[in-house]
């Protein structure tokens, strides 16, 4: 049987924790002789399951037998529901009364005094890549896409937001409840939840941001190119947006992701909020994810490249036609950068490193790294070599039309491909793209990309500088923050630099007084490495104040590692780790 749609009835209850109520779920038998509908849990506490028939004056419910399956400590324990075989094409509806544990991976409770307004409590969900099921019962699979529909109840002043058009909300004394409407089949790891004090300013036609009031005004100012994203998104794949609405939640700092592409409700991390919309660049690529992941989507963790690559592409093309083609090739470089990070730590002949790994028993937050990204993004590009840009651009466009509201595998993906170009036009050099090896092969690409490298060589440059000589003086505040970053990263790699240097370096550029997340989290790994008492505070205050796994995780390694941080780090993280989103806490505790 496979999901048709879901219809979430639950009440938000922050005393305890927890979401309760019941899942409708409407499913369809895909092969002959069905006698049983199978549906994934964790940390679920399944009361009752029902078998609903539609009458004139409602849902008339009987009891369904069901039973719970062998537990499994990564994927949970799957409901079993049985019922009398019904034919292929035969249609069941099933209620399952449930409740959530505290503990449920998907769902981060926030106290009031976790908020920045500190009076009302907050949740959010975060259900890819396999949370969904800590949070309803549900075909926790990316190849399983249903529309869904919900009524969710909270407490008054609250507001609750999700990954679907609102519908309008019900009031009933010191509760409201709220009603929403998702239309078009995705993947369960796109149902998102956000329940706080939330405001929302519009930054466009289409376009809200939410976040509490004491930091609504920062995101408005922010992220008010939203609709020129969406635009340039729309001119270069030429297929619509369809999604109605895109929002922009301004999450608290608990978010241990960048960005979430959940459909018409994109939650962002506070990190990104620099002043000068430095580090908007996430939200161009949570709106390619509108096409690339939400639409087209993988149809196995093992093909995550299909949603992150071509993201990642779309995304480097948006900041390319709006900041120019310099920044397309220097966004790649970073990108690159960052590839041969996740190649290294993880071990350049790690079978995770490979563009299409075998994920057979393994969690899929364990093989989380930039290879889907950066690797995939540089096999389109590869691609787009052979047979130019316009050409390739009217492939993206094909595909999309081919594909959206479905999934897919690699091998769909390159069948796909070949046949388009067979049928457009003639290109000799395809006949030599070593397809295995670019999907298989565990480490960096087979093929070196030729990135233009100009903005990259002027922070390679002045790196080398002060590298040799303290006294180094150079202005960089015409720099944008990314070549401040990609000068920082530099000095990163190379070796520790002195206490004298490190003085000068904040004297000329202010780097510990940034308000630049992604420069001060630089300089503190620089200090680290450096053994530079002077950044443990800031590094410590970092930790404490967000809990972005791209921040987070490297900063407790880097000082759990070195002489004079490893003792804070300890002592901090058994301080403050309810804090953190439940994903964060699994993976710095690892």
């Amino acid at each position: 049987l496979g999901a048709k749609s879901y219809h979430l009835a639950l009440v938000a209850d922050f005393d305890r924790k927890v979401l309760r109520g019941y899942v409708e779920v409407k499913a369809e038998a895909i092969t002959d002789s069905v006698a049983k509908l199978v549906l994934d849990t964790k940390d679920i506490t399944v009361s009752k399951v029902t078998c609903c028939t539609a009458s004139e004056t409602g849902v008339v419910e009987k009891e369904a037998k069901y039973s719970m399956g062998e537990p499994h400590e990564v994927f949970g324990t799957p409901l079993i529901i049985t019922f009398d075989a019904v034919a292929k094409n035969a249609k069941t509806h099933h209620r399952v009364y449930y409740e959530t544990s505290e503990k449920a991976s998907a769902l981060q409770w926030l106290d009031a005094n976790q908020t920045a307004g500190k009076k009302h409590p907050f949740l959010f969900t975060q259900c890819q890549a396999i949370h969904a099921r800590t949070m309803v019962p549900c075909q926790d699979a990316p190849m399983a896409k249903a529309p869904y529909t919900a009524d969710i109840t909270v407490k008054k002043p609250l507001v609750a937001l999700m990954s679907a058009l609102s519908t309008g909300s019900t009031e009933n004394g010191d509760s409201v409840t709220y009603h929403f409407e998702q239309k078009i089949p995705m993947p369960s790891y796109l149902i998102a939840l956000a329940i706080g004090n939330l405001e929302s300013r519009d930054i466009g036609p289409r376009s809200k941001v939410w976040s509490e009031p004491e930091t609504v005004a920062r995101g408005e100012e922010e992220f008010n190119e939203t609709e020129m994203f969406i635009k340039t998104a729309e001119e270069i794949v030429k297929v619509p947006y369809v999604w109605g609405k895109y929002d922009i939640l301004l999450l608290p700092p608990s978010f241990p992701y960048g960005g979430m592409e959940n459909p018409t409700l994109t939650f962002i991390t506070p990190t990104v909020l620099s002043g000068d919309r430095a580090n908007v660049d996430v939200v161009a690529h949570e709106i390619s994810h509108s096409w690339f992941g939400n639409l087209v989507t993988n149809k196995t963790w093992e093909h995550f490249w299909l949603n992150e690559g071509f993201t990642t592409f779309l995304e480097r093309k948006i900041i390319g036609r709006v900041r120019g083609e310099p920044m397309f090739h220097f966004s790649a470089i970073r990108g690159n950068a960052a590839l041969q990070g996740s190649v290294d730590a993880f071990g350049a002949d790690n079978p995770l490193t490979a563009l299409v790994p075998d994920l057979k028993g393994i969690d899929p937050d364990d093989a989380f790294s930039s290879v889907p990204y950066d690797k995939g993004m540089q096999f389109l590009y590869y691609l787009q070599g052979i047979t130019g840009k316009e050409e390739f651009e009217g492939f993206l466009n094909a595909y999309i039309e081919n594909y959206k509201y479905k999934c897919l595998t690699t091998e769909d993906f390159k069948a796909f491909f070949l046949n388009h170009f067979k049928s457009h036009k003639s290109f000799p050099d395809l006949e030599k793209v070593d397809w295995n090896t670019w999907f298989t092969k565990p480490g960096m690409p087979v093929v070196k990309p030729n990135f233009d490298d100009t903005l990259e060589r002027q922070c390679i440059d002045l790196a080398e500088k002060w590298a040799k000589d303290s006294s180094t003086s150079c202005d960089i505040s015409s720099w944008p923050s990314q070549q401040v970053v990609v000068f920082l990263d530099k000095l990163k790699a190379g070796p520790a630099l002195s206490e004298k240097t490190l003085d000068a370096m904040d004297a000329a550029y202010k780097f510990s007084t940034s308000q630049n997340y992604e420069v001060i989290f630089r300089w503190c790994i620089i200090g680290i490495k450096a053994e530079y008492k002077k950044v443990v505070p800031l590094a410590l205050h970092i930790l404490k104040s967000q809990g972005r796994m791209k921040f987070t995780r490297p900063l407790y390694r880097e000082l759990f590692n070195s002489k004079m941080g490893k003792q804070d780090a300890l002592d901090l993280f058994a301080s403050i780790r309810g804090t953190y989103h439940g994903i964060c806490q699994k993976m710095v505790a690892k």
